[in-house]
């Protein structure tokens, strides 16, 4: 069993240029289209070649304040007032200011176990599948979990 036999070849990307805003409007269409909550999407440039990921981790650690375990401490700071002007603040924010653009990939040939140990070892939910720089699909660690579950239950 090999990446081009699990992989998804419908997939969703971002644009580098688009806003954290637009970004989080991509997510919850994706989510709506794939009838279930997509988590992480591709950043393609205009050739359509891979330039980094975008997961909703990504996004709540760039609004996350560095300090909050102090601020909620403290009794006189209004986080609620901090929360909105940092929402005001990401929507000039570009997705290419915080995506990771270094992505671990896998080629259509790779097998099954050496995903599911890339996975494992680096921490990884979603792999790119590519083809010289072309992307042709996308491999989740559910469609390796199930596809692993499968052959336990047949």
């Amino acid at each position: 069993m090999i990446a081009r036999d699990i992989m998804q070849k419908t997939y969703h990307t971002l644009s580098p240029q688009q806003s954290v805003a637009e970004a989080v409007k991509a997510f919850q269409t994706a989510s709506g289209m794939e009838k279930k909550k997509v988590f992480g999407l591709m950043v393609t440039d205009e050739k359509d070649h891979l330039v980094g990921m975008l997961s909703m981790y990504d996004i709540l650690l760039f609004i996350h304040p560095k300090h909050i375990h102090v601020w909620g401490e403290m009794e006189d700071v209004d986080l609620s007032e901090f929360y909105e002007g940092r929402m005001e603040r990401v929507k000039s924010v570009r997705v290419e200011d915080i995506m990771t653009p270094e992505v671990v990939t896998i080629r259509p040939d790779t097998h099954l176990m050496v995903i599911a140990d890339i996975m494992i070892k680096k921490h990884i939910r979603r792999l790119p599948v590519v083809e010289g720089k072309e992307v042709v699909g996308i491999v989740y660690i559910s469609d390796v979990f199930y596809h692993m579950l499968s052959k336990f239950t047949a």
